[in-house]
């Protein structure tokens, strides 16, 4: 099937399997066919036109995760309209940015959460809302609100084949809109296919947020080939005394999260009281997941295939790598993210953007089927995330300091802005993160960088200790210069009961340095 839109996926399935089950909702206890899922799409649908929305205009989508947002989400789209997913459980105040940055036509919000967000909404009044009592069966109760903003000679975005917007934190503090289409969308989903070979009768997690950019495989690759969606709620997939029998229960065949959704089961979940036989494939992706505790998760779990997704919101995923059936005890480097995607094209350029000789490190360049269009609204620094050719092809500057090593495998070496200068040494914190979590006792460590009038810049580590007494100073710092370079060993160490998260399940560094 050749797709030109995300619905088109839902549309297709739904006339082929209509009664099969296509998205469960276990904590509600509630489930919804294909067909049913399609009809209730098309009601959003004519509600959204009925309301002004017309093809091109951008809708925010503000609940929980439940079966009445995906509809929503579908019907969104079915409306030609370009769906701006946010955080229910960030400030009102920051939601209603983001709407108002990207001028939406109309909102879909879960009523609890209306009256804060009306308030917050201080730019421009939003309409009376409009209850959806046809979804209030399959979820939260939503409804719809609409905006003033008819004239928008601000946005300069063109509008058409818009297919959903993420924001994502800013370096100016500001939270900026990546542009998806559904080209660049359904580039990934059909490499998906390809490369996952899903079946019909696979049941994949849903644990990624709608506003994060994993969700993008979980909506999209289970219902274009008629498989179940299962939702794991905001609150349930952060509780893995809970989470783990979820998973065992339902059945989930495809997993897919971010390493601190797993390590958490592994050292909380007591999974070995579960019957996990269902569970063929495991997808990680958003940050490095150590090996020790990849080791100790694949004891957990020895069957299933497991694969490292690599890929800035920008580009959905742009490198994998399948990880070897069996890890070798000795091994304690992160494996590499692996080789380019079928439907992207790589390349490692210094500073000047010139291209390195393998082996080499710079910062990995991305071009292809699955990048962005740009930043919303954001033209200056959309024209500086690229970098034109000769032939004149954008290449996506990810901001990540990548090696290619053997078979064209990409070892990820940090991030550009994590890199600082050190007693004349260049230091990736990213790397002092993966020495410590050789320590059997480390069970969660993050490093941030101070400034310091004497040195310049200080190194603090922040660790989640798992022993019950904690190690002196002295046999810290013994452990570090066994396990790093004298100029890499952090000046501070603080221990915590577990480190802080942003909304999409990676370590906030940015919360760490306001605790200190």
């Amino acid at each position: 099937m050749s797709a030109m839109t995300l619905h088109d996926l839902l549309e297709h399935s739904a006339r082929r399997r209509p009664d099969h089950v296509a998205v469960e909702d276990p904590e509600r206890s509630v489930k919804i066919s294909y067909h049913d899922l399609d009809r209730l799409a098309e009601r959003v649908k004519e509600r959204l036109i009925q309301a002004g929305v017309r093809p091109g205009d951008r809708v925010g989508l503000y609940g929980h995760k439940s079966i009445g947002t995906v509809v929503s989400l579908f019907g969104i789209l079915k409306a030609g309209a370009a769906y701006v997913p946010v955080d229910p459980d960030a400030p009102p105040t920051r939601n209603a940015f983001i709407f108002q940055n990207c001028a939406v036509r109309a909102i879909l919000v879960e009523t609890a959460l209306a009256g804060n967000l009306r308030a917050a909404f201080n730019e421009q009044p939003l309409s009376a809302p409009t209850p959806l009592h046809f979804l209030t069966a399959y979820g939260v109760e939503l409804e719809l609100l609409q905006t003033a903003a008819a004239e928008e000679t601000n946005v300069t975005e063109p509008a058409e084949h818009l297919a959903y917007i993420l924001y994502t934190s800013g370096s100016t503090g500001k939270p900026k809109g990546v542009i998806h289409t559904h080209s660049s969308a359904l580039s990934f989903v059909d490499w998906c296919s390809a490369t996952f070979e899903p079946t019909e009768e696979d049941r994949f997690s849903s644990h990624a947020p709608f506003h994060f950019d994993l969700s993008i495989l979980d909506l999209y690759v289970p219902l274009k080939h008629g498989a179940t969606l299962v939702l794991i709620g905001e609150e349930l997939g952060k509780q893995p005394l809970r989470l783990a029998p979820v998973i065992a229960e339902e059945r989930i065949s495809v997993w897919y999260s971010t390493p601190s959704i797993l390590r958490l089961l592994v050292e909380y979940g007591k999974m070995e009281t579960f019957d996990y036989s269902a569970l063929r494939m495991v997808h990680f992706a958003g940050e490095v997941f150590p090996v020790k505790q990849l080791r100790a998760l694949k004891a957990c779990w020895p069957h299933p295939r497991y694969f490292n997704l690599y890929g800035p919101t920008e580009t959905n995923v742009c490198t994998y790598y399948e990880l070897p059936s069996e890890i070798p005890e000795d091994r304690t480097v992160p494996f590499p993210i692996g080789q380019t995607c079928e439907n992207d094209r790589t390349k490692v350029m210094d500073e000047h953007d010139r291209a390195v000789p393998p082996g080499e490190e710079g910062e990995l360049y991305v071009s292809g089927g699955s990048v962005m269009q740009g930043y919303w609204n954001l033209p200056e620094r959309t024209a500086a995330a690229f970098y034109r050719d000769a032939s004149d092809t954008r290449w996506y500057r990810t901001g990540d300091i990548v090696r290619e090593g053997d078979q064209g495998n990409y070892l990820f070496l940090g991030r550009r802005d994590r890199m600082v200068k050190r007693r004349g040494y260049r230091v990736e914190l990213g790397e002092i993160e993966v020495a410590l979590y050789r320590h059997p006792a480390v069970t969660e460590a993050a490093v941030i960088a101070l400034p310091d009038e004497e040195s310049g810049v200080q190194i603090k580590a922040f660790l989640n200790w798992t022993d019950s007494t904690r190690p002196s100073l002295i046999r810290l710092k013994q452990f570090c210069v066994d396990n790093l370079p004298l100029y890499m060993i952090p000046d501070r160490f603080a221990f915590l009961p577990s480190l802080p998260k942003t909304s999409t399940d990676k370590i906030d560094y940015q919360e760490l340095k306001e605790l200190d």
